[in-house]
C-alpha cells in the first residue's frame, strides 16, 4: 500500500478539482444530450454491448 504525504493528498486534492471544473461544462452538456436521446440511440449501444458480452461468456465456457 503506498502512503502518500500530506502535501502530496493536497496536490492530489487541487488536481482532481482542477480537472472537475475543466471538464464540468462538458459534462453538463453531456448530461443535458443524455436526457434528449431517444430509445433508438439506446438501441444501437446496447446490441453491440450484448454481443460482446455474449462473445465473451463464449469464449470462458469454451475454455473450461
Amino acid at each position: 500500500m503506498m502512503h502518500l504525504g500530506t502535501w502530496q493528498l493536497l496536490l492530489l486534492g487541487a488536481l482532481l478539482l482542477a480537472v472537475v471544473f475543466w471538464m464540468g461544462p462538458g459534462i453538463r452538456a453531456t448530461l443535458e444530450r443524455s436526457r434528449q436521446a431517444r430509445e433508438r440511440d439506446w438501441r444501437g449501444f446496447l446490441f453491440p454491448l450484448v454481443f460482446v458480452v455474449l462473445f465473451v461468456l463464449l469464449l470462458i465456457w469454451l475454455t473450461r
